[in-house]
């Protein structure tokens, strides 16, 4: 079955950096869009950043444009996010969501 697994997350004063990982399986990974959510207490959860199957095209939330990358590496059916320039408001609950199906998440949080 499909699984999605999420790792990389902490706890990082403003300014830091942070790569979240998501490792895929019982797919095929280099077929399908993948996209980061995140889920700040009290809020919705909302969509970060999204890419293509292969890699060529990217999409941002304007929140997070300049200051962080989604990128893939499909010989390992796995997708990365780097984080910089953290922010306090960044403080969330990281998910990859992937062929309609989520990870259990990664907490970040950016103290002040």
């Amino acid at each position: 079955q499909v699984q999605l697994v999420e790792s990389g997350g902490g706890l990082v004063q403003a300014g830091g950096s942070l790569r979240l990982s998501c490792a895929a399986s019982g797919f095929t990974f280099s077929n399908y869009f993948m996209k980061w959510y995140r889920q700040a207490p009290g809020k919705e959860r909302e969509l970060v950043a999204q890419i293509s199957h292969s890699g060529d095209m990217t999409n941002y939330a304007d929140s997070v444009k300049g200051r962080f990358t989604i990128s893939r590496d499909n010989a390992k059916n796995t997708m990365y996010l780097q984080m910089n320039n953290l922010k306090p408001e960044d403080t969330a609950v990281y998910y990859c969501n992937g062929l309609g199906n989520w990870g259990q998440g990664t907490q970040v949080t950016v103290s002040s």
